[in-house]
């Protein structure tokens, strides 16, 4: 099974960027179609991103687009969440997630992931 590793969260201010980034290990990445979902204190997970096996589509929640990109580098199996102009709802637990795809569609609901990473913490403060 593929396995997955998150770096990059961290302590911005309102307004300011982070880039995440999921790094894939025992199995290419190019296999894959993945996603970003994250989750605050006392709710459930929510999708914010997704990118389709081949790269050729991306779709992203409402509160974010516009301002978040995703992003992915097969040849270093890795896969980027770029967020600019961030506000303090979204702070939360990031985790990149990967599904074995039958299309080259976006997965765009938590459950449909198989395979997940640890998390990272993104916190906004205003």
């Amino acid at each position: 099974q593929v396995q997955l590793a998150e770096f990059g969260g961290g302590s911005v201010q309102t307004g300011g960027s982070l880039t995440l980034s999921c790094a894939a290990s025992r199995r290419p990445l190019r296999n894959y179609a993945m996603g970003w979902v994250r989750q605050a204190p006392g709710k459930e997970r929510g999708f914010v991103a997704g990118i389709s096996v081949n790269g050729g589509s991306t779709d992203y929640a409402d509160s974010v687009k516009g301002r978040f990109t995703i992003s992915r580098d097969d040849d270093n199996n890795t896969v980027f969440l770029q967020m600019n102009s961030l506000k303090p709802d979204a702070t939360a637990v990031y985790s990149c997630a990967a599904e074995l795809p039958y299309s080259y569609r976006v997965y765009q609901h938590p459950t449909e992931y198989a395979h997940w990473g640890q998390g990272t913490q993104v916190t906004v403060s205003s």
